[in-house]
C-alpha cells in the first residue's frame, strides 16, 4: 500500500538559435509533498455543532505540554507511548480533541462516560513498513487483536472500510478506529456520539493520508 512518488522529467521542444539546434529541458516537477499530520486530523469544520476544540490540539508535543499542566501522570503515559512511535520511525504527529464540555479535555483522548467528544490522531512515518509495524504494536495502547480473536463490536480488516490494516470497535457510548494508510497511522475515538458521526470522522481523515 505504500505510495512511492516517481519524479518525471519533461523534455522541451527543440528551438533554433544561431543556426544551431539545442535541446531545451523543462525543469523536473517537484514531488507532491506528503500531508502534514496537522492538516490530516479533524478540523473545526469536520465535527458536529456543539463541540469545541480543546486547548493544545495541534502538534502532539504541544498537546502533551498542555496535558502536563492538568494531569502529569497522564502526560507521562502519553509521552512514553508517543516516544515509542518516534523510536519506531514517526517523524511527525498531531492530535485534535473536540468536546461538549471542558472537563473532557483533561481526559485521556477526551473519553468520558457522559460528555460528547471526538478525538483524532495522525502520525507520519518514513515508509509504509514503519507505519505498519507501529500499527501492529499499538497506537496509544490500542493494538489490533490476534488473528481469529474477535469480540462484540469489533471489526478487523477491509470490512471496516479503512483497508486491511485496520480495526474498529463500536459500543453505544464509545467508538474507536485505528488504521494504517500508506506511511501514516491514524486513530479516531468518539464518546457519546452516534455511529454516523464516527464513520464520518474516519471517512474525512482517510483520504487526507497521502
Amino acid at each position: 500500500m505504500g505510495r512511492l512518488l516517481s519524479v518525471l522529467v519533461a523534455f522541451g521542444l527543440l528551438v533554433s538559435c544561431q543556426n544551431q539546434t539545442h535541446a531545451v529541458f523543462s525543469p523536473a516537477p517537484s514531488p507532491t509533498p506528503h500531508t502534514l499530520p496537522t492538516a490530516a486530523i479533524l478540523q473545526t469544520a469536520d465535527v458536529p455543532p456543539g463541540l469545541t476544540v480543546c486547548l493544545g490540539s495541534g502538534p502532539i508535543d504541544v498537546y502533551l505540554s498542555v496535558i502536563q499542566m492538568s494531569d502529569p501522570a497522564l502526560a507521562s503515559k502519553l509521552s512514553d507511548q508517543w516516544q515509542t512511535m518516534v523510536e519506531g520511525g514517526a517523524s511527525a504527529g498531531a492530535i485534535s480533541v473536540f468536546t461538549a464540555g471542558a472537563s473532557a479535555c483533561k481526559s485521556e483522548l477526551g473519553a468520558t462516560t457522559d460528555v460528547k467528544a471526538v478525538t483524532s490522531f495522525v502520525a507520519r512515518f518514513s515508509d509504509a513498513g514503519e507505519a505498519d509495524r507501529a500499527w501492529q504494536s499499538g497506537v496509544f495502547g490500542f493494538a489490533p487483536p490476534p488473528p481469529g480473536e474477535l469480540s462484540p463490536g469489533l471489526t478487523v480488516g477491509a470490512t471496516t472500510g479503512l483497508g486491511p490494516s485496520s480495526f474498529t470497535y463500536e459500543r453505544p457510548s464509545v467508538r474507536l478506529a485505528c488504521w494504517r494508510h500508506g506511511m501514516y497511522v491514524a486513530l479516531v475515538a468518539v464518546s457519546n456520539l452516534d455511529s454516523n458521526t464516527f464513520k464520518a470522522a474516519t471517512a474525512t481523515i482517510d483520504p487526507r493520508l497521502n
